[in-house]
């Protein structure tokens, strides 16, 4: 008996938690189950070949929003080389209209709902003693001909389910994902999590000792897959307060949280919490008061502003802030508003996402009394609704992709801020962008990292209304380039000769103790010779921290780089004193 558990997920970096929780719980050991991952990008030929290979009695398909069209296309061509294998669906693609699926799906003979682990160690039990499985709760299946849907499995205590990681060195380039809790108490009309009532925790004794090994295997980041990590107070807590206590200088932990109920003693605490160590990520979704009452989010932007204000003043934690665009009551207009509003909150990311209209979900089910229309494939898009057109879809599509090239990226972040600034209107700013980019035809165009530096240049030059901030701005996108990469060469509209001086100034630099020690004291084992290639002394006209005028040399330490954003340590090393006016 062999059983192949499979997921196409969306990237390279992703890993499917939900794979390894059912294979730990059910399978320990790995004596019948298998687990391989692939992604949405591999050709299918090559997935469909890979499992063939395994010559498996059952194949188990995780399904999501995006992956599910890919899945179909796979098992229908798998079942045709594999006419034996049996062939089982799970995840929230599949889960709320299992009986359709599997009419609609020929291919398809058992549908796992809900919750997998305990459906899934029934039903292995069975295999492997060659038992029938038609009366094992959670699922829904085909025989001779009928479908048959069998009651929900019991949810279980989420104690009961082991840690799934024992080796995390086969996940070393990905992100990991892990769970404290199941279910929300929110009910937001666009999340599948509002059809499940109630929430259950793992025990604080367990989370210990979880985060424990993440910690003592520096792993790199480890994201959390709760839907409202700091949905109770005490739970979330006592986890930041164990993660900061056991820092290792080298994880950042993920969180999804609600701003609105963080209280100030969560906030006090975390002011103390290493830089980069945590990453917040906070669903805004819309600032228009009628749109978040249509759909039950609950959550006053007054409040998700004073908090994301609060632990901006630390420093110490990225925070990313998402908008959905399509949602009921929002138009064109009230979105740039809500995309204004969440831009000056200042975040480190700003996702900007578009409805899908997910089965089971409350705006799916109003989807006619909203007026949306939207994809009849996965991922369930929406297209139009009554107060945004198709046309203003896609120009809003043209600014998310500006707002992840130039902002969420962080290539050419600092001159995007400082023209944003100058213009006063974000939205207005990353619109007009969007719209020069495509009547350039850039859109289609897949663009080196220097090349987007040009083109951004290209655009700033031929805007008359940063005429008179050229200047500053060509600096401060010399800066961006070399804040993120030590290049040898940059776009030719970017270049700056270094003076026979200052080269000198950069040489003489390493040479004396005092300025290695003040500066960069972790390379100080290092030779002048080494810290010239392992650091970077560039001369700006302006300081490109403080816009402060004259010229200002700026030391890029590539060795002591952001764990989150990737980027240089930088000081300033020297500054022209100019005289007062």
């Amino acid at each position: 008996m062999k059983v192949l558990l499979t997921a196409l997920n969306a990237k390279y970096i992703h890993s499917s938690l939900a794979l390894r929780s059912l294979k730990k719980y059910a399978d320990a050991e790995g004596k019948y189950t298998v687990v391989k991952e692939f992604t949405i990008n591999n050709r299918i030929e090559k997935i469909v070949s890979d499992i063939y290979k395994e010559k498996p009695d059952v194949i188990g398909f995780s399904c999501y929003i995006w992956n599910i069209e890919m899945i179909r296309t796979t098992a229908a061509r798998l079942k045709k080389v594999l006419p034996n294998t049996l062939f089982v669906f799970g995840g929230p693609e599949v889960s709320y209209d299992s009986a359709e699926f599997l009419r609609n799906n020929p291919f398809a003979d058992i549908v796992m709902r809900g919750e997998g682990e305990e459906t899934y160690r029934k039903l292995l039990s069975v295999w492997v003693t060659e038992k029938p499985y038609y009366d094992i709760n959670g699922i829904t299946y085909r025989r001779d001909g009928e479908i048959f849907e069998n009651p929900n499995a019991e949810p279980l205590k989420l104690d009961d389910i082991p840690f799934v990681y024992d080796d995390v060195s086969e996940l070393k380039n990905k992100i990991i994902y892990y769970e404290t809790q199941r279910g929300c108490p929110y009910n937001c009309q666009y999340c599948l999590s509002s059809v499940e009532k109630g929430v259950r925790f793992l025990s604080f004794d367990r989370v210990k000792s979880d985060l424990q090994f993440f910690i003592d295997n520096n792993v790199k980041q480890v994201k959390f897959v709760d839907r409202t990590f700091n949905c109770n107070h005490e739970h979330a807590m006592r986890i930041w307060k164990y993660i900061m206590e056991h820092d290792n200088g080298v994880t950042n932990f993920h969180m999804e949280i609600t701003a609105d109920i963080l209280r100030d003693e969560a906030i006090e605490m975390l002011k103390n919490a290493r830089e980069g160590l945590f990453q917040f990520e906070i669903g805004v979704q819309s600032t228009n008061e009628q749109t978040i009452d249509a759909i039950k989010r609950n959550t006053a932007f007054g409040g998700i502003t004073d908090v994301v204000k609060k632990i901006s003043v630390s420093g110490n934690i990225h925070q990313h802030l998402d908008l959905i665009a399509g949602l009921p009551y929002e138009n064109y207009e009230s979105f740039g508003k809500s995309f204004n509003d969440v831009y000056n909150l200042k975040p480190e990311q700003l996702q900007l996402g578009f409805l899908k209209l997910l089965k089971g979900s409350g705006l799916r089910y109003d989807a006619e009394k909203y007026g949306i229309v939207y994809a009849d494939e996965a991922p369930y898009e929406v297209l139009y609704t009554k107060e945004l057109s198709f046309d203003e879809v896609l120009r809003l599509k043209g600014v998310e992709e500006m707002v992840e090239t130039f902002y969420n990226s962080g290539k050419a972040l600092t001159a995007v801020k400082y023209a944003v600034s100058v213009l006063g209107n974000p939205f207005g700013f990353f619109e007009n962008l969007a719209n020069w980019w495509e009547d350039k035809g850039y859109m289609d165009i897949s663009h080196s990292k220097m090349e987007l530096y040009a083109r951004i240049y290209e655009y700033f030059s031929e805007q008359k209304v940063f005429e008179d901030d050229l200047p500053v701005i060509k600096e401060l996108l010399r800066y961006d380039i070399y804040l993120g990469d030590n290049m040898k060469s940059i776009p030719q509209t970017l270049e700056r000769t270094a003076t026979e001086e200052e080269r000198k100034f950069e040489r003489d630099f390493y040479t004396a103790e005092e300025n290695v020690n003040r500066f960069i004291p972790k390379l100080k084992e290092y030779t002048p010779k080494q810290l010239l290639r392992m650091c970077r002394i560039e001369f700006f006209e302006i300081n490109p921290m403080s816009l402060e005028r004259g010229k200002t040399a700026v030391l890029f330490n590539y060795y002591g780089r952001d764990i989150i954003s990737n980027k240089a340590d930088v000081a300033v090393v020297w500054k022209e004193v100019i005289p007062n006016d």
